[in-house]
């Protein structure tokens, strides 16, 4: 089998793979479909001292599927009609119309994505050092600084901005600050 990339509508990866499973399913067609995956992400946020997950779609707008294509390369007609019935789903990435599958690295780069554990969810910051920045909130609400240190264990970004004309470090969580 091979893996292929299926476009699918935005915000409706995972509805898709549910909609295909049960088809896969219930058409007896496991022969010819194998997995279907949508891999994600487990990114940890902190707000006020409060952490949450949350699941962030690495590929938004696609969904992976390993299919048995036929001799010629073209996906087998009753899979390639199952799958066009199912609601948001485009069509198979390719070109005049046979689809392209995918190269064994990028395979192997996503299936490590899409079975990546979940216990280890990391802090999304999108800052680095030297980055400016604008405080969002909190009392120093407008100010404008340079990023110093992250923590991303604790969630927070030292800054230095300049108060009364005097460099000052102020440590805000990530989520307070934007890039300008």
């Amino acid at each position: 089998m091979r893996w292929y990339v299926l476009r699918v509508a935005a915000n409706k990866e995972l509805q898709v793979k549910e909609a295909l499973l049960q088809k896969v399913g219930m058409g007896g067609l496991s022969e010819v479909l194998g997995r279907i995956e949508v891999p994600v992400e487990h990114v940890k946020r902190i707000r006020g001292h409060k952490q949450t997950v949350h699941k962030r779609k690495l590929y938004p707008g696609y969904v992976f599927v390993e299919l048995e294509p036929t001799e010629d390369g073209r996906v087998p007609e009753k899979v390639w009609f199952m799958i066009k019935e199912t609601s948001d789903v485009g069509d198979l990435i390719g070109t005049e119309g046979i689809p392209t599958p995918m190269r064994d690295t990028d395979v192997a780069k996503m299936l490590l994505e899409a079975e990546r554990p979940e216990e280890a969810p990391s802090i999304k910051v999108e800052f680095k050092k030297g980055d400016r920045i604008k405080v969002q909130e909190g009392a120093f609400e407008n100010f404008e600084g340079t990023v110093d240190l992250i923590d991303t264990a604790r969630g927070l970004v030292k800054v230095i901005v300049t108060i009364f004309g005097r460099s000052t470090p102020l440590e805000l969580e990530y989520w307070q600050i934007e890039k300008i």
